[in-house]
């Protein structure tokens, strides 16, 4: 999974088409998980640990979407169609991840990239992490047609901490950023996730977002430029250290998303954050497009258990995640 730290919803069509998008994100020690098994018996399985879904099917060079976990579909149909000469495969996938539906971490996309993974390692396709995120870019918002921005799949497959610039014509430039161990120490001792208990609703959200760059909103507009703006503000901060100004990043970037759509916040997203800045906390932003899923807050480590403690009085809906960051991104490896 990853967490945006700044410029969040630049990577977003048609913005980062008409004007450029910068994202700054890190991944962290919450993972999506795919196994494929090879099978002899001429069906496809599906199955999603998590959500206790599962699905069978014949072999086919194609699988329908029927509503069940379509998104599995549209990987297979890829992966037959570009990388299988259009021939059927029969095989076992089984999924886990470890946060909630719609937390706003970028899950799906992890997903897709671990499965796509998968599959590349089971057919020796040799994707490089520029193809493996932009083919599952391809998958899940074109051909899935479900509605997001680019940086979740990079994120994905390159790990670490990235600043991310995005163009027209899809072009993707990925720049891994070299941080001082101590930075990233004092960001993982400030740092505190907190589930809203309430899955965002990342669609409406993103639909308003793109429907107000195309009509020239220009309060909407010029909150993306600031936003775009302060990932490069960002990006110094992290490799100066200097983290007073990187507090005043991520509280002037939590102003300015609130202006991009009216769905961003709600009442009970800023009731959890008024309780944890009176407890202590620095600062705070919504990780994902908004709406519901997960708060990040950063806290002067002594303050962290109380700033826990105040979210926790303030809504028995959510729940506090620890997590660490990490360096490196998607893992294959086969088990004879």
């Amino acid at each position: 999974m990853r967490l945006g730290l700044a410029g969040g919803g630049t990577d977003v069509s048609p913005y980062c088409d008409q004007f450029g998008g910068a994202i700054l994100n890190a991944t962290i020690d919450y993972y999506a998980y795919t196994t494929l098994e090879p099978l002899d018996s001429g069906v496809v399985e599906f199955v999603s640990a998590d959500t206790g879904k599962t699905a069978t099917y014949e072999a086919a060079a194609r699988l329908e979407p029927d509503g069940e976990l379509d998104l599995f579909k549209h990987i297979y149909n890829h992966v037959v169609r570009e990388f299988n000469g259009g021939k059927a495969l029969s095989l076992r996938m089984s999924t886990r991840v470890d946060v909630p539906s719609g937390s706003g971490l970028g899950a799906s996309s992890t997903l897709v990239v671990a499965m796509l993974a998968a599959y590349a390692e089971w057919l020796n396709v040799p994707l490089g992490d520029y193809e493996l995120a932009h083919t599952a870019f391809v998958i899940e918002r074109e051909e899935a047609g479900l509605m997001g921005g680019k940086q979740d799949q990079y994120a994905a497959a390159f790990g670490g901490f990235n600043f991310m610039e995005f163009g027209e014509q899809g072009r993707v430039l990925v720049n891994p950023l070299r941080i001082k161990d101590w930075v990233i120490s004092e960001l993982e001792a400030s740092l505190l996730l907190y589930y809203t208990g309430r899955p965002r609703s990342s669609a409406e959200i993103i639909e308003e977002q793109t429907r107000n760059v195309e009509d020239g909103n220009e309060m909407a507009v010029n909150a993306m430029h600031q936003i775009k703006k302060e990932a490069f503000r960002m990006k110094e901060c992290l490799l100066l250290g200097n983290f007073q100004a990187l507090h005043e990043v991520l509280r002037g970037s939590w102003e300015s998303k609130k202006q991009m759509a009216s769905l961003i916040t709600n009442a009970h997203i800023e009731g959890l954050y008024e309780a944890a800045l009176a407890a202590g906390a620095y600062c705070a932003k919504i990780s994902g497009a908004g709406g519901g899923g997960f708060l990040m807050f950063l806290t002067d480590p002594v303050y962290k258990e109380k700033v826990a403690a105040a979210l926790l009085a303030h809504s028995d809906e959510g729940a506090v995640y620890r997590s660490h960051f990490t360096a490196v991104g998607v893992q294959v490896w086969r088990i004879p």
